[in-house]
């Protein structure tokens, strides 16, 4: 088996709520295509997922934010869930951390409604891209152009819309990750 991200450091950035199959599929798929993953999370020791609206698992968080820096890694995954975008766009640290992705011109895939965090770091004016369909005026009005599709890319930027997009979403984000830009970490 090929395993084309060998060697590629890929933190995921979740807040209490993301929405459970939009982590841990895009992670079995990181970590099959030999990518390491680190959970980064502003919760200190555990953050629970959610299916839907119910709760479910918690998952041990790896890094905390407070610990992380975007030059540490060399790719990023924001996964969905209403509420873990919603607490991560308020979060000061969180917004740096994604925005130095963007800065260094890193790859990054974010589904559902992780956009929203998108809006609030400042990096998608200009860019076309897709998301849960009820983000689709809050992202207009940021100045990126919506399109209703299973995936998109624009540059370094992967987006999907939910849940069933998933294996469309894992198949354009294994690939843009292993492109390794010139600003890749790659150790």
């Amino acid at each position: 088996m090929e395993r084309e991200l060998d060697g590629l450091r890929v933190a995921i950035l979740v807040a209490e709520g993301f929405e459970e199959v939009e982590m841990t599929e895009p992670r079995k798929a990181l970590e099959e295509a030999g990518a390491e993953t680190i959970l980064v999370s502003p919760m200190r020791d555990k953050v629970v997922s959610f299916v839907h609206h119910d709760k479910s698992n918690a998952y041990e968080v790896q890094l905390p934010l407070d610990n992380a820096q975007s030059d540490d890694f060399d790719a990023l995954l924001l996964p969905g869930g209403a509420l873990n975008p919603d607490q991560l766009r308020v979060d000061p640290a969180a917004l740096e951390f994604v925005k130095g992705f963007f800065e260094a011109q890193k790859p990054v895939a974010a589904i559902c409604h992780a956009p929203w965090t998108l809006i609030d770091a400042g990096v998608i004016a200009g860019r076309t891209l897709t998301s849960w369909p009820s983000l689709k005026t809050d992202l207009t009005n940021a100045g990126a152009e919506w399109v209703d599709r299973e995936v998109v890319q624009d540059g370094n930027l992967v987006t999907s819309r939910k849940p069933d997009d998933i294996p469309a979403f894992n198949a354009k984000m294994v690939h843009l990750f292993a492109l390794r830009p010139s600003g890749a970490t790659s150790r």
